[in-house]
């Protein structure tokens, strides 16, 4: 019991700088971090053996002051979480916009290089190569054609000469005929006119 006294006596003798100590000290590691605030409370607390006897008051201080930062940081954790969500909804909207411009790019360069040619969908190019491919075989019908008719044409104009000089044949052997035909006519009639005489 007497011992007891004496380290109650002791706490006490210990304790009583602290009671000296000015709220100004107190106030100050209020606005400070809290492992300032810790460091305050370690070093104003006072030694007994290996224990530290530290204010009622200042612990109560210190873990209102702990409470109030956690507070604070619960409520900027609010904050973040929020900013995050929105800016998660913000890119999850800006990424749906993006594969509906895909989308409508997608189908303008589909219309861009496709359209409907005899009521069938095709593309540029093919039409490209359908038009050549037609225009090459319209050519080459057209060449082919002029080749035929040049070739008739020399046929026609070979065919027409042999008719001319047929013609001209013909006539000359009918003119011949025609003169035989009176000679011989004027011969009979001269020899039946010699034989009436």
């Amino acid at each position: 019991m007497k011992k007891t006294l004496i380290y109650l006596a002791f706490i006490i003798f210990l304790s009583a700088p602290s009671f000296g100590q000015s709220a100004d000290t107190t106030a100050s590691s209020d606005n400070s971090s809290i492992s300032s605030q810790f460091d305050f409370l370690m070093k104003s607390s006072n030694n007994y053996q290996d224990y530290k006897v530290i204010k009622k008051t200042s612990i109560e201080k210190f873990k209102s002051n702990v409470i109030d930062s956690l507070n604070v940081f619960k409520n900027q954790l609010v904050t973040v979480n929020q900013n995050l969500s929105e800016q998660q909804s913000k890119i999850a909207g800006l990424e749906k916009e993006i594969a509906d411009t895909k989308v409508l790019l997608a189908t303008a360069e589909e219309a861009r290089d496709n359209f409907e040619f005899f009521g069938m969908p095709i593309s540029k190019t093919a039409y490209s190569n359908l038009m050549w491919t037609i225009v090459g075989l319209l050519t080459a019908a057209f060449l082919f054609f002029l080749f035929k008719y040049s070739q008739s044409h020399k046929l026609i104009s070979k065919a027409q000469k042999d008719l001319a000089d047929a013609l001209e044949e013909f006539d000359q052997h009918r003119k011949n005929t025609l003169e035989r035909e009176r000679k011989l006519k004027r011969e009979l009639v001269d020899a039946m006119n010699g034989k009436t005489n």
